[in-house]
């Protein structure tokens, strides 16, 4: 008994061999996961709101710069991607054409969207100043 309480004693003053190497097999399966959430969520974050564009023979008009405000078929209305209540946008709107200084202000509205609720949110556009609005369009088909 006391030989084998001894030798556990002795084995365990052994010297540790301390190893240099960086174990990258976990680092690459992080970056794995990562480039794979990159890739899933990159074409979610390039769509803006969803709308069908009314269809028209002018030459289509693309809102790639300035300020964009769309009207959904529910007549919820977003300043480029963010939602804002109708009365936040009356209230805001004048306050954020301010501040941002946009290159243009462009209206893109539902084909489904009543009639009236493009024409409020275009009223308050032209309150705030500004003039020339873009209303967006698709491009009609030629048959």
């Amino acid at each position: 008994m006391l030989g084998g309480g001894l030798g556990g004693r002795l084995a365990s003053r052994r010297r540790l061999v301390v190893t240099a190497d960086i174990n990258v097999t976990s680092l690459v399966d992080v970056a794995f996961v990562l480039l794979i959430i990159f890739m899933i969520t990159a074409p979610m974050m390039q769509g803006g709101v969803d709308v069908q564009l009314p269809k028209a023979a002018a030459r289509p008009l693309s809102a790639k710069d300035g300020l964009v405000v769309t009207v959904d078929r529910r007549g919820k209305v977003f300043i480029d991607r963010t939602e804002v209540s109708f009365n936040d946008f009356r209230a805001t709107f004048r306050g954020i054409v301010a501040a941002r200084k946009p290159n243009g202000v462009y209206l893109q509205a539902d084909a489904r969207t009543p009639y009236g609720d493009a024409v409020r949110v275009l009223a308050i556009i032209r309150e705030a100043g500004i003039t020339d609005v873009g209303l967006v369009t698709a491009e009609e088909d030629k048959r």
